[in-house]
């Protein structure tokens, strides 16, 4: 009786650590799963990852505070543009930080 009492304290210890890691875990897949949809509205002007063909600007690569700053100026209006003042106005700051966080790791691709 001792040792299966023994054994189950183990197994519920090690069941105990495994939700916790779970705990931790998940919140993070999430975050990079929003900040991967986020960016993928930014696929259709900037290309895959950020790397845009022809004269679109390349977003994969570039660092994160510029990014963030741009993006604040054309939810604020204080940098104008054809339409990115538009899509800039839809996100909290928090997403701004969100996709320019996903556009900095991005590895940009050779010209």
């Amino acid at each position: 009786m001792i040792s299966s009492l023994g054994s189950l304290r183990r197994h519920a210890t090690a069941g105990s650590l495994a939700v916790l890691a779970l705990t931790v875990a998940l919140p993070l897949q999430a975050a990079d799963t929003t900040a991967r949809d986020l960016a993928a509205s930014c696929a259709a002007c900037h290309g895959t990852d950020g790397n845009a063909t022809g004269r679109m600007v390349v977003l994969a690569g570039q660092d994160r505070a510029v990014l963030v700053e741009k993006m604040l100026g054309f939810k604020t209006g204080g940098k104008t543009a054809t339409v990115m003042h538009q899509h800039a106005k839809g996100y909290s700051e928090a997403e701004i930080g969100l996709i320019a966080d996903y556009f900095s790791t991005r590895t940009r691709a050779a010209q």
